[in-house]
């Protein structure tokens, strides 16, 4: 009498090192997504219908909901503003700022910084999200 064994193949998938990639992938996005925008610090930006996209060098003037000014990331003092846009703005042709305001600020205070630069006859362009 002849027994045969009924062992079948059975074609598996190793998926034990598919953690360890995945948690690579999701590292590496993060850590791009981060270093796409270095000079941001994160506000509420008002809202607005199109967009305009600047090709120049540019410097980066940020204001909190906390009015805390930033200029690269760099604190700055509301009161040494103009001085601090000054020295930055020194030697360039045509020297271009890119204001980051707070939606939860007031008209008031936007004006105030459009005005120290207009009096430094620097171009002001506003950020704002699409």
């Amino acid at each position: 009498m002849k027994l045969r064994r009924k062992n079948k193949f059975a074609a598996e998938v190793a998926t034990s090192s598919l953690n360890d990639i995945m948690f690579f992938l999701l590292l590496f996005f993060l850590i791009i997504s981060t270093v796409a925008n270095p000079n941001v610090i994160k506000l509420m930006l008002p809202k607005a219908s199109s967009t305009q996209q600047l090709s120049k060098k540019q410097v980066t003037l940020s204001v909190d909901d906390k009015k805390q000014y930033f200029i690269d990331k760099k604190p700055v003092d509301p009161a040494n503003l103009e001085n601090e846009l000054k020295t930055m703005m020194a030697g360039i042709a045509e020297p271009t700022v890119v204001v980051r305001f707070d939606k939860a600020l007031t008209v008031q205070d936007l004006v105030d910084v459009l005005q120290t630069g207009a009096k430094l006859n620097i171009k002001m362009v506003m950020a704002t999200s699409k």
